[in-house]
């Protein structure tokens, strides 16, 4: 099965927000799906900022497109400005000499909450899009709309072929649950697109009969 989405997901401006206010801002504010992706690596287990950026790219690879490092210290300054997540010292020993511990970051209650409240927005998104992608292949004339499905189905079908490594318990639960939710979407899918052949295919006959009644 594929580990990333038919189209990945450009990044989004993060929101910058004064600390001064931020325990009183609604984490519902936050826009960016970077920070609500760092947010849910957080969840899963408490990490130091490189630690993020590898588990970032190596768990989020193909389906958000992020712009290196920086892009995920930022978004972490931008957790911490909500109170999602919270800084720590680092619990394991250090060596005598060694640099000041690196600060480790923890979800907090308020984070888990919010991060609960963000999945369950996504699946009306998930709906609005489905929705529009719908009412804009009717726009267009049934001969190249069946060409978009065609596009549409290769699409689905290719990336349904991909997949990945789980290095974690964790990893491999994610990747279970996302091979079943994206087979059972590919059915859906793949369902959708023949009825819509259908559908498009009547139109072009019923179109075809009226140009030779004229």
């Amino acid at each position: 099965m594929r580990n990333r989405s038919p189209s990945p997901v450009s990044e989004r401006n993060l929101d910058h927000v004064d600390r001064s206010g931020a325990h009183e801002q609604q984490a519902s504010a936050m826009r960016s799906e970077i920070a609500w992706a760092l947010l849910g690596l957080v969840i899963e287990r408490p990490s130091y900022g490189y630690e993020l950026v590898q588990r970032f790219s190596r768990t989020y690879e193909g389906t958000l497109a992020f712009s290196g490092a920086k892009r995920i210290y930022t978004a972490i300054d931008t957790l911490r400005s909500y109170a999602l997540i919270e800084e720590f010292s680092d619990p394991a020993p250090h060596m005598a000499g060694s640099r000041r511990p690196r600060p480790h970051y923890r979800a907090t209650d308020r984070g888990v909450r919010g991060y609960e409240e963000w999945l369950l927005s996504q699946m009306e998104d998930q709906r609005q899009r489905s929705r529009l992608f719908a009412r804009q292949l009717a726009m267009l004339e049934p001969e190249a709309a069946l060409e978009v499905l065609d596009h549409y189905e290769r699409e689905w079908l290719e990336v349904a072929d991909e997949t990945s490594v789980a290095e974690t318990t964790r990893e491999a639960l994610a990747q279970r649950l996302l091979e079943g939710e994206e087979q059972s979407a590919l059915e859906v899918r793949i369902a959708w697109i023949e009825y819509a052949r259908k559908e498009l295919a009547a139109l072009i006959a019923e179109q075809a009969k009226g140009d030779q009644g004229r």
